[in-house]
This record gives C-alpha cells, sequence and structure tokens, in this order.
C-alpha cells in the first residue's frame, strides 16, 4: 500500500505536469448503476501516465538522470517518459513490444523519444527485470516504482474530491501500478469504497491470480486491448494489488468494443480499449449498483482500429 503522505505530495510535485481531469456523468438509461467517468485521455499525453512518470522523474535525484531517461511500455509509459524527458531536455529510451500500435509509436517520435523494439517475449523480461539490457539511463518501471504508483493515486484524491460518496471504483490493470495507487488512495480516504480491477478477457492475469492465491502465467492473446491484462502478475505486484482490491472482473472483447463506442457516442471521448474496459464492467453489472466511477485510463487508439470499432466491428 502506498503512504497516502506520499500520493499528496505526488499531487503537489506533479501539478505543473498533469492535468486535474473531470469526473463526468454517463447517461445511459438502463445501465444498473450511476456511471461516472474519470477523463485520463484529456492528460497532455491522453493517459494517465504522466502522473506516474512526472513524479517518478521530478523526485529523482538529478544526478540519476545524467543519461537520459529508459523505460519499457506498450505505448502509454512511453509518452508519458517522453514527454518529461522533452520538457527536462532529456533523451528517452522506449523499450516496446513488437505489437505496439502505430499511433502509440508515432506519439513516441513526436515527443523525441527512441523507441527500440523488442519481441514481447524479450520486452515482458525487460520489464520483470526492470532494465533494458545494453541501454543506459535512468530506468522508470511503468508498473512497480512507488513514485509511480504515488503518482497514479492522485487519481483517486481527485475522484474522491469530486464525488466524496462514490460506492465503487473500476480501474483497468495492466501491471497493477494504476491500481495499487487509486486503491491505496481509497482505502486510506475512504475505506468502505469497493475497489475493482478489470482485464480483457484475452489477458486476465490477475484474475487468475486471485483464483489461484497466487501469480499464475495464463494463456495472453494480443488484442486490440493493448494497454491492460498481461501474462502473468508481477511478483513484486502480487502482495500490494491483492489486499487492496475487492474483486478482479473480466471483461469480453465485445463489451469492450461496445463501451468505446458508447463514450464516443455520449461524451465525445476517444477511450482505447484500456480505457473502456472500466466502462464495459460497470455496464455489464459486475461492478454493482450505486455511484460507480469507471477510470477511462487513455485514449490512444489506433484511427483504423476505432474506424472498425465505430462501425460495429470488434477487432480480434
Amino acid at each position: 500500500m502506498i503512504a497516502i503522505e506520499q500520493i499528496e505530495k505526488a499531487r503537489d510535485r506533479i501539478a505543473g505536469d498533469a492535468v486535474r481531469t473531470p469526473l463526468v456523468r454517463l447517461h445511459v438509461a438502463d445501465a444498473p448503476c450511476e456511471i461516472w467517468c474519470k477523463l485520463e485521455p484529456l492528460q497532455p499525453v491522453n493517459s494517465f501516465k504522466i502522473r506516474g512518470a512526472a513524479n517518478c522523474v521530478r523526485s529523482a535525484d538529478p544526478a540519476e538522470l545524467r543519461h537520459g531517461l529508459v523505460t519499457v511500455s506498450a505505448g502509454n509509459m512511453a509518452q508519458g517518459v517522453a514527454w518529461i524527458a522533452r520538457e527536462l531536455g532529456l533523451p528517452a529510451t522506449i523499450a516496446v513490444p513488437d505489437s505496439a500500435p502505430a499511433t502509440k509509436l508515432a506519439a513516441i517520435a513526436r515527443l523525441g523519444g527512441t523507441v527500440l523494439k523488442l519481441p514481447y517475449a524479450d520486452w515482458w523480461q525487460a520489464m520483470m527485470d526492470g532494465a533494458v539490457s545494453g541501454v543506459d539511463g535512468f530506468f522508470v518501471h511503468p508498473v512497480s516504482d512507488a513514485a509511480v504508483m504515488a503518482g497514479n493515486g492522485t487519481i483517486g484524491l481527485e475522484i474522491l474530491e469530486d464525488l466524496p460518496d462514490v460506492d465503487a471504483v473500476v480501474i483497468p490493470c495492466g501491471g497493477g501500478g494504476l491500481t495499487a495507487g487509486i486503491a491505496s488512495a481509497l482505502r486510506a480516504r475512504r475505506p468502505q469504497t469497493k475497489v475493482y480491477s478489470v482485464e480483457p478477457e484475452t489477458a486476465a492475469a490477475l484474475a487468475a491470480a486471485r483464483a489461484a492465491g497466487e501469480p499464475t502465467e495464463i494463456d495472453y492473446r494480443p488484442s486490440f486491448v493493448d494497454g491492460a491484462g498481461s501474462r502473468k502478475v508481477l511478483s513484486e505486484m502480487w502482495p500490494q494489488v491483492a489486499p487492496l482490491i475487492d474483486d478482479a472482473l473480466v471483461a469480453t472483447l465485445e463489451e469492450t468494443a461496445a463501451a468505446v463506442r458508447l463514450l464516443a457516442e455520449r461524451v465525445r471521448v476517444i477511450a482505447e480499449g484500456a480505457g473502456a474496459l472500466a466502462i464495459a464492467a460497470a455496464l455489464a453489472g459486475r461492478a454493482g449498483t450505486g455511484k460507480v466511477v469507471a477510470v477511462v485510463s487513455g485514449g490512444n487508439l489506433d484511427f483504423a482500429t476505432l474506424a472498425r470499432i465505430l462501425n460495429g466491428e470488434t477487432p480480434t
């Protein structure tokens, strides 16, 4: 659990980098609950990752930054690290899986980052090692760094300020850093609020770990929901996340695509697959009734994929 004092310090530290995003009601007549959307696509890099990246880098000793920044990312943390590197005049090297979407790669290049493509197995190994072989620089772990999680936790503070009586918060889960950060803030300030993670059915490692009582490798299948889910919960993240959540939910690809369409139609917001997961779970009734906040984590969706989804398809 991340200390609430560290999350509060993070909020002050990143005030000039991250936007305080709005909490907007999603009006759906037949929804089983009152759904509120925390709109992280409105961040400078169109995802929540700017929060953790900025807090991690700005809290580091300047001497540690002299060789630049390094991270491993499917795309969104890459943009967060590249953005803060540009702000500080530092180089940034980003190791990405070879399945990373073109939209996210283009954004990294636009921000001045250097892309290093790796096969998924090698990329995942770098994630577990907390280092990219042969690359020097200050490593920003996209998931398990305490400062990254504290930055993510600032979302929880904002949710409680805007909706103090929230009944449940649903958080898309990739490596668990977003879940751990937000849940830490909620447990400290409003412990009665239910906290749910949600993953795509093709990569539901946390749900599998919760069922087994420990991290277990699953049959991971890439999908358009590229920013959530994983092959296996990182061993260091399991004790961080497991005690903080009330359940690990799963959404189908069809439900997630429908949620992308609904957000575009009702809120005029583009959500990537991971960003629509929480909406999908809430609409399906898996987060219960009452006031439910769905964290829309990002909006970096390839336009070709978005067009297919808006046309009624579910990309595989």
